[in-house]
């Protein structure tokens, strides 16, 4: 992992010029996510990060089942539910290789509006262990941007590095594939909430908006979309980012 002070370095050289957008990931109630949340600690921020199912066709010997998982959760007491057991992840983030793929409007937005030394941020909806009903709303990951690419282009010695290039792509794809700086980006080695429940939807917490400079979203609203959340000033949240010095960490479990 690497520690905050290293990445302070960094940030002072690219501070000024960011862009940000910030991404839900990982399994979740709806019907893409699995019907089921990763579990978290809120007493310790320590989180087991647990991808949603993969829909697609898989590249022979380049599959991500589930069972990888098993040993991060076995820490939280916690089984994976029978209907994803036996099924393979779309791991996506995937934080050993830290990239990050994406298609459609998603994938169109982020390579309109970002570039190198620019940000993704990554959130997830997870399960706490107490109490047990609770969704923990959290930071869970963070790319600083080394450099974007289509999908299709990426050769097939790296295919294994990503979940869209691990798919069968069509030549008219426009999957992307987004490749972090290494020493700057990775999964967090704990969790930071980011947010609760109020006015019938989850949100950013105002007090915690108003840090980062705002979202342009109403009222922080939290939620899977085809429009992702643009922070109106990368470089004020991502100084609040280092200031929580937070260590991240190149592996996925």
């Amino acid at each position: 992992c690497w520690s905050a002070s290293s990445r302070t370095t960094r940030s002072r050289r690219i501070i000024s010029k960011m862009k940000a957008l910030l991404i839900r990931v990982a399994a979740d109630q709806s019907e893409g996510g699995g019907h089921w949340n990763g579990p978290v600690d809120s007493s310790t921020g320590q989180f087991a990060y647990v991808a949603i199912p993969e829909e697609r066709q898989i590249r022979e010997g380049h599959a991500k089942p589930y069972s990888l998982a098993i040993p991060a959760l076995a820490k939280f007491e916690k089984k994976l539910p029978d209907e994803l057991a036996s099924r393979n992840m779309h791991l996506d983030p995937d934080f050993d290789h830290l990239t990050y793929g994406d298609q459609g409007t998603r994938a169109q937005q982020i390579r309109s509006k970002l570039g190198s030394d620019d940000l993704l941020v990554f959130y997830s909806g997870l399960k706490d262990v107490r109490p047990a009903s609770q969704l923990v709303y959290a930071l869970i990951g963070l790319f600083v941007i080394e450099e974007i690419l289509l999908a299709k282009d990426v050769p097939g010695n790296r295919w294994h590095e990503n979940a869209h290039t691990r798919r069968h792509l069509s030549s008219e794809a426009n999957d992307i594939v987004v490749r972090a700086r290494y020493d700057v980006s990775g999964r967090l080695k704990r969790c930071i909430p980011i947010g609760d429940y109020r006015q019938r939807a989850y949100r950013v917490w105002p007090n915690l908006s108003e840090e980062w400079g705002g979202l342009n979203v109403k009222d922080g609203y939290l939620q899977r979309s085809a429009r992702l959340p643009e922070f109106l000033d990368a470089a004020r949240f991502y100084a609040w980012f280092i200031n929580q010095s937070v260590p991240l960490i190149s592996n996925n479990y």
